[in-house]
């Protein structure tokens, strides 16, 4: 059942029009750093248009998405009425109010500090208080997705919750914890700042405390898309789960592993000693379990599926797929650029390798890729296959889909491939002019046009993917049945308490973390040596 579906078509529909401005601002920001077009004269404008764009891709358009598919999710999986469907409305008008009080800032030049936040530049007030209020927004649908959890647990005793709601409640309390490090930076080190209350910050103690979110952030970005792997793909394209078990080990392995790892992101920095930086490079190496088993996991769906389609042999199966279907087009392509990204993260976070990537246009390759080919991939996916559920309406313009598929994993590729390849020769990321005609960096030129020309590709399959769910719009209503989420090849009757609860793997989660990070975040809090002149961006100082 899905009763609120104007409140999961708001989400939704507002974050692929903020996902729209965002591509818009990519490519404009490609092309004119790039070999084709001439030195910009005011480099400010290139970092209002970063500002933007990291800001609604990292924080507005996942967590909507998250949001949107998360009530979904929780009607149809639970079959039952979404309980606190008024406060979702106020959940989303909070995501929305900060969205806008953060962007007017950035827009005026008054908050040029990128989506990292970046102390000790100090942007307006406004921009900060904007993503709390964005924060808070979600933070009462991860309230919402326990409660109902909870209200169907007690008209259910001792039943297996269902999986999409327990990895979509897994999903909602990582981000719960996730967003708290980036929260105490903004409460108790930049927003005091920002507001004149005081005119030094301690930068280091501010991206020890961010390095807490950032990385954490992407399996908060990336746990619908898993959500997808296990509980539609296998659904859409006529098979079965291949492990209900193994699935809720992968979203307990990602609420307990993806927590106590950022510190990696600063492997430069001199603040956090070496042993800890020794051991959060071992804590992100386990991330990769998870993903393993899912890969293991979603292949094995996929092969029950084409066996019972008549595939047969060894590797024969795979030409019974349905690869007209883009679903099935697009967990393949998902899972390609997963493998690529994961690759670049083995080096991100090797504590010797990373010296030689740090900071160049290798990161910007491997997070994009990560992000928004991987992870973003599938949102379409989502996207495509909930609609008809939510609008009553057919998607009939498959043709168009898989044209739309293609053109977004070939443009990621080309965009990103070429990135990675210039952040080995060194070129640095977050600059906003080169001098191509530099004997050092003309080498370089070429694979920058290529990024652009990806850029141009990802651009058009955004706009053809708004065009397609605009085009479902118009097609006549019909009765799509009840929105249901794929079967298990053997359906648990009845689980262990672990498996079927977050309670232990949140109190996890929370130890592991505060065990990683108490010490160094306690040795820069108690020292008075450490603090810096504010650098305030824009005219407000």
């Amino acid at each position: 059942m899905l009763a609120n579906r104007k409140l999961i078509l708001a989400h939704f529909w507002l974050a692929f029009g903020v996902f729209s401005l965002a591509l818009l601002l990519g490519a404009w920001q490609m092309f004119i750093r790039s070999p084709l077009h001439i030195w910009l004269s005011n480099p400010e404008w290139y970092y209002r248009s970063l500002t933007a764009h990291g800001t609604v891709m990292a924080y507005v358009f996942p967590t909507l998405v998250a949001m949107g598919f998360g009530y979904a999710i929780s009607e149809s999986a639970l079959s039952q009425r979404l309980v606190g469907a008024r406060w979702a409305w106020v959940g989303f008008g909070l995501v929305v109010a900060g969205a806008v009080m953060a962007m007017v800032p950035v827009s005026l030049g008054r908050a040029s500090v990128l989506y990292t936040f970046y102390p000790p530049l100090i942007g307006s007030p406004l921009y900060y208080i904007g993503l709390v209020l964005i924060v808070v927004g979600s933070w009462i649908w991860v309230a919402l997705m326990a409660i109902n959890l909870r209200v169907w647990k007690k008209a259910n005793p001792g039943a297996p919750v269902p999986l999409a709601m327990f990895a979509n409640v897994a999903g909602a309390s990582l981000w719960a914890w996730t967003a708290v490090g980036a929260a105490l930076e903004l409460l108790l080190q930049i927003i005091p700042v920002a507001l004149g209350f005081k005119s030094t910050i301690d930068a280091g103690l501010s991206r020890v405390f961010f390095s807490w979110t950032l990385h954490a952030i992407v399996y908060f970005w990336l746990i619908p898309s898993y959500i997808a792997y296990y509980t539609i793909v296998p659904r859409a394209i006529g098979g079965l789960l291949y492990s209900d078990t193994m699935a809720r080990i992968s979203f307990i392995l990602f609420l307990v592993v993806a927590m106590p790892i950022g510190v990696h992101h600063v492997f430069a920095d001199p603040m956090v000693g070496a042993g800890f930086k020794f051991i959060h490079s071992a804590f992100t190496a386990l991330v990769a379990l998870p993903t393993l088993l899912t890969v293991f996991t979603i292949c094995a769906s996929v092969e029950i599926a084409a066996r019972l389609r008549g595939g047969r042999g060894l590797f024969g199966w795979v030409r019974a797929l349905p690869w007209d279907n883009p679903v099935m087009l697009a967990v393949a392509f998902s899972f390609v650029m997963l493998g690529f990204g994961g690759a670049g993260g083995i080096i991100n976070m090797s504590y010797q390798l990373d010296a030689s990537i740090h900071n160049t246009q290798w990161i910007t390759g491997h997070f994009h890729l990560i992000f928004g080919g991987a992870i973003v991939i599938m949102y379409f996916a989502i996207a495509y296959d909930l609609w008809p559920h939510l609008t009553g309406r057919a998607l009939a313009d498959v043709g168009l889909m898989r044209l739309q598929l293609w053109l977004w994993t070939v443009g990621m590729v080309v965009t990103t491939f070429p990135w990675h390849y210039v952040g080995i020769l060194g070129m640095p990321r977050r600059m906003a002019y080169f001098d191509f005609s530099h004997p050092a960096l003309a080498p370089e030129a070429l694979s920058v046009i290529i990024s652009v020309v990806g850029a141009l590709i990802i651009l058009v399959s955004g706009a053809l993917f708004l065009v397609i769910l605009a085009r479902g719009q118009m097609t006549p209503k019909q009765d799509a049945g009840a929105y249901r989420f794929s079967r298990a090849l053997h359906p648990p009757t009845r689980l262990p308490v672990v498996l079927n609860s977050h309670g232990l793997w949140i109190a996890l989660m929370i130890v592991l973390t505060i065990t990683n990070y108490g010490v160094p975040i306690l040795n820069l809090a108690v020292r008075s040596d450490t603090a810096v002149p504010a650098v305030y961006v824009g005219a407000q100082r």
